[in-house]
């Protein structure tokens, strides 16, 4: 108590943040674990993680529930980070994954394997994060060769966001058939996901979680200008694609899992930044508890609201974020 009485004004709200952070990602993590259509028991959850798939409440605790849960933090906290990234490198408030044509690339991807018969599983997960490592590879690329200034990044992301969108609505109009499945993936879900689909997009999420919370300071400077980053001895250019890349690929994962749930990247760090203020090393933490609980808790939403049926995450999220997006936009007028 002692301790927290002597933090400095600015210091306690944060701590507060933090707390409060936790608090919520917990309730969202036990929500998703134990509600929706099957109510299932603390002691169920228990059981089932000592003595494995005993019985029908144990089977959907461990191969509905407890994926389900964990890709909706993982979803989450990569999309938060991910804007937040994106806004700081980009000094704009209003940008997104999508800016950098992270979720065109992946849904042109899914498409493409759509048309070619692949429909569910790793392989069309595999496809959709090389998409969006591509979208991310030529940006970066482009930065790379013209100047790696925030407005050739953002006007680059618009221009190959219009490209790579119409060539997936070509592929569509010459294959109607696969209009159905884009349209699913492009709303967001996590009805479909599985262990062989979490695992190896939770291990390159983890990575580059650590990369950015260690590189979180360095993050800082870019914000202050490329000529104040550079008399600080600071390589601009490199740093701002190191970023960029590790924001795609976190982005690229979270699409990966549950295709293109919209407004987290953006209505997050914004909401965050309003709670702890700009600096990274407070700022990227809070994003990731903040965006693992939202998403995990709009998700148990999604599939109990409506019980037995269900109504994808990205429905949800819209109806949440939409509104605070355009309070973002009234509240940052003329800025």
């Amino acid at each position: 108590m002692r301790l927290f009485a002597s933090l400095l004004p600015s210091e306690k709200k944060t701590v507060i943040a933090f707390v409060t952070a936790a608090v919520f990602l917990i309730f969202a993590a036990a929500f998703g674990l134990l509600c929706g259509s099957v109510r299932i028991s603390a002691s169920d959850a228990v059981s089932a993680i000592i003595n494995g798939p005993v019985g029908m409440g144990e089977r959907i605790f461990l191969f509905s529930r407890l994926p389900r849960t964990v890709a909706g933090i993982l979803v989450g906290a990569a999309l938060s980070v991910s804007g937040a990234v994106i806004q700081k490198v980009l000094a704009n408030g209003l940008a997104s994954p999508s800016i950098i044509g992270v979720n065109s690339g992946a849904g042109l991807a899914v498409t493409l394997c759509a048309a070619f018969g692949i429909y569910g599983g790793a392989v069309l997960s595999l496809f959709s994060f090389v998409g969006a490592l591509l979208a991310t590879a030529i940006i970066s690329f482009g930065a790379w060769k013209w100047g790696n200034a925030r407005s050739t990044v953002i006007l680059m992301g618009v221009a190959l966001n219009s490209v790579l969108g119409a060539l997936s609505d070509s592929v569509i109009e010459f294959n109607p058939d696969i209009a159905a499945m884009s349209a699913d993936f492009k709303i967001g879900d996590l009805s479909a996901v599985s262990y062989g689909k979490l695992i190896p997009a939770a291990v390159a999420v983890g990575i580059c979680l650590i990369l950015l919370f260690l590189l979180a300071n360095e993050l800082d400077v870019p914000g202050m200008g490329d000529e104040t980053a550079s008399g600080l001895g600071m390589n601009t250019k490199l740093f701002r694609a190191v970023f960029l890349v590790a924001a795609a690929l976190l982005a690229g994962c979270a699409v990966s899992v549950a295709g293109l749930v919209s407004f987290v990247g953006l209505v997050v760090p914004h909401a965050v930044r309003k709670l702890c203020g700009a600096r990274a090393k407070a700022h990227l933490p809070l994003c990731a508890m903040v965006g693992a609980g939202l998403v995990t808790f709009c998700d148990t939403l999604a599939r109990s609201l409506f019980s037995p049926y269900e109504i994808p995450v990205g429905i949800i999220l819209a109806f949440v974020g939409a509104p605070l997006f355009v309070v973002i936009l009234i509240k940052g007028k003329g800025r």
